[in-house]
């Protein structure tokens, strides 16, 4: 009896303290080609104000980009060691299914059909968004059931396409979709005055409409239509490639929570809290679960900032487009953003 008493608490304990035993995981296949050629690839949108779009200076610039760079960093402890790829709406998935990129950053909802019958896995949430719609100040329009007869700019290969179709239907109004192949287009053709209004995510249309000439001109209508989760994607078959993402998105968030930012990320590695130590690899082998250095998340927050620290920078107070947390606030504050424990 004591001796089954003994083996039993000793399994317990292997349990308990993998981080004890644990040596760094052997790289799985994308982990690996990732680091011969090394840099990761990643799809980037050709142009969505405050999630990916080019700057002056020619650099990729957003919320997808400083994504795909903080999974560098974790990766190489180098954010510049990316290589973006401009793939369109539709392209964007089979990109990502041929391997001719490692990571989709880009504005892509996480939907079922996405999610099972194409080979993809949905890694964390980035951005909770919604469709909406924006149209010129002029026309009158207040709410989106007064577009009845109305022609709406929408992008092919997008679920903004199928959820206006969607929302016409159920609320028995008649629309004229006008359809593009890309979002520029799309863009360019409601600017020309093709359409009467153009539908896609509320936040793309906040940031399209901040870079107008006349940006009072237009406005984005209240009403959202659908849920629009938006995830970093990875191909089914490589889970620690997936976990890698996965725990990137959410370490800056967890930094977010703790009150580490790119500033104090040095001064944070003295502190005593667990938590923070274990974060940021001073205590624990999260890294090496994942075949990374224990710095992995050290390496991500010192290169793009925090979860919030992103956000402002390129959606909200610090950019031009300024949108409010919302429901991309921290769960502590009323938001849907939340870290998953790293213990």
């Amino acid at each position: 009896m004591i001796r089954r008493s003994l083996i039993a608490v000793g399994a317990a304990l292997a349990f308990a303290l993998p981080a004890a035993a644990q040596t760094m995981a052997p790289a799985g296949p994308t982990l690996t080609a990732t680091r011969a050629k090394g840099v990761v690839d990643c799809g980037a949108h050709p142009g969505a104000p405050g999630f990916g779009v080019t700057d002056s200076r020619g650099v990729y610039q957003g919320l997808e980009a400083d994504t795909c760079r903080a999974v560098a960093a974790a990766i190489f402890g180098d954010p510049g060691k990316v290589r973006f790829t401009v793939v369109t709406s539709a392209a964007r998935l089979p990109a990502l299914q041929s391997g001719q990129i490692d990571l989709l950053p880009r504005t892509t909802t996480w939907t079922q059909s996405r999610d099972t019958a194409n080979g993809l896995n949905f890694t964390a949430v980035t951005f909770y968004d919604g469709q909406g719609f924006l149209v010129r100040r002029s026309a009158g329009v207040t709410r989106a059931a007064q577009l009845d007869g109305a022609s709406i700019c929408v992008t092919s290969g997008t679920t903004n396409e199928l959820n206006l179709a969607d929302w016409a239907r159920s609320n028995r109004i008649n629309i004229r979709p006008v359809v593009f192949e890309q979002n520029d287009e799309t863009r360019l053709a409601y600017v020309s005055g093709r359409c009467d209004a153009f539908s896609t995510d509320a936040s793309q249309l906040a940031g399209i409409r901040s870079a107008l000439p006349q940006p009072n001109d237009h406005v984005v209508l209240p009403d959202i239509i659908s849920k629009e989760p938006l995830a970093p994607v990875v191909r089914h078959g490589d889970d620690q490639w997936f976990d890698i993402v996965r725990w990137t998105v959410f370490a800056l968030i967890e930094a977010e929570e703790l009150g580490i930012t790119q500033a104090n990320v040095d001064e944070m590695l003295k502190s005593e809290r667990p938590e923070v130590r274990r974060l940021l690899g001073v205590s624990g082998d999260h890294g090496p679960f994942m075949g990374l250095d224990r710095r992995w998340a050290y390496n991500a927050i010192k290169a793009v900032g925090n979860y919030g620290e992103i956000f402002d920078r390129h959606l909200g107070a610090g950019s031009p487009i300024g949108l409010p947390r919302g429901l991309n606030d921290l769960w502590t504050r009323g938001g849907l953003m939340y870290s998953m424990p790293i213990r």
